[in-house]
């Protein structure tokens, strides 16, 4: 009778320590839309390896990546509200000050080492003195790589003229012009002279972070209804985005794997970006105003501004420096 007795007492106790024990809420993990401007450009795989290794989802985040055609293309999600977060080049940043409903919200890499110089693998060119006078082609006229092609120029002494330039289209029309010799190389992502390296059709002659050494050759952006309506959503984003490039520092090889994958190129081509690479990428996302100078300097030289807009017209450093 006394342990019949004692069951029920001890039943009651559990329920009523039960129903003092703290109620945890718990939600749904925030959905975020991100668009990467490119496939091509490694330094936007951090998005991938954070989705791979569960990294958003410690956050309370859920992330779907859609790859565009260009800054352009990325630019037309974001606006059009199909898109929350942009993983974009800095000068994108201009179009916040064309009145687009966008800010930066952190940076993603610093100096342009994953821009360079491609000639063909049985050029004459050797060194980058041998480029004065020569023919580079790029996409389009008034873009960042023809940009890089006249600082190249100034930083050797021949002024911005010193490297003549032609707008041939996207990177298949510049490795088919540098193959018949039509031009003397192009100016474009180092993951894509070194595939043409691989298949010895081409050759990476330099990168460009000598020329620009201090700025933010690409960045997150995000529109200002999501910052404003979701700030601990983008706070969250932004915190797994940058865990994820801290496990990249920490774990080659599965970076390697990961992003060969993803980028569809050989884990040759990959470890040798990795190496180039992964020290231009930023630990916490914060803005280095003389990097911000010089890129806000870069718009008036691209002709795409008449004048230097405002830092508070193209980026917020409300979250910023990311702390994980």
């Amino acid at each position: 009778m006394t342990i019949g007795r004692s069951l029920p007492l001890r039943a009651a106790i559990a329920a009523a320590v039960l129903l003092l024990q703290p109620i945890v809420p718990t939600h749904a993990a925030d959905k975020i839309r991100a668009g990467k401007a490119i496939n091509v450009i490694w330094a936007m795989v951090p998005v991938d390896i954070a989705i791979h290794e569960g990294i958003f989802a410690k956050y309370g985040v859920e992330v779907e990546v859609a790859t565009m055609s260009g800054d352009a293309k990325l630019q037309q999600g974001l606006a059009a509200g199909s898109l929350d977060i942009g993983l974009a080049g800095g000068t994108s940043m201009v179009f916040a000050a064309k009145g687009a409903p966008i800010r930066g919200i952190a940076a993603i890499a610093g100096a342009p080492s994953n821009f360079s110089v491609t000639v063909a693998a049985d050029s004459d060119i050797k060194t980058v003195a041998d480029l004065k006078g020569r023919l580079l082609s790029v996409a389009t006229s008034g873009s960042f790589p023809e940009w890089l092609i006249k600082r190249l120029a100034i930083g050797e002494g021949w002024g911005p003229t010193g490297i003549r330039t032609t707008a041939v289209g996207g990177f298949e029309a510049s490795a088919a012009a540098m193959q018949t010799h039509q031009t003397d190389g192009f100016m474009g992502a180092t993951e894509a002279g070194l595939m043409l390296e691989e298949k010895h059709v081409g050759r990476v002659l330099n990168t460009m972070e000598k020329y620009v050494p201090r700025f933010h050759n690409h960045v997150l952006v995000a529109r200002t209804e999501v910052i404003k309506d979701q700030p601990d959503a983008v706070a969250r984003f932004l915190k797994g985005f940058f865990a994820a490039v801290a496990f990249m520092k920490a774990n080659r090889d599965k970076t390697i794997a990961i992003s060969s994958e993803v980028m569809h190129m050989s884990p040759a081509v990959i470890s040798k970006t990795y190496d180039d690479e992964i020290a231009m990428l930023s630990t916490d996302g914060a803005f280095d105003p003389e990097a911000i100078d010089v890129l806000k300097a870069s718009y008036v030289e691209m002709g795409m501004l008449e004048q230097k807009p405002t830092t508070e017209q193209i980026l917020t450093t409300e979250f910023t420096p990311v702390k994980f």
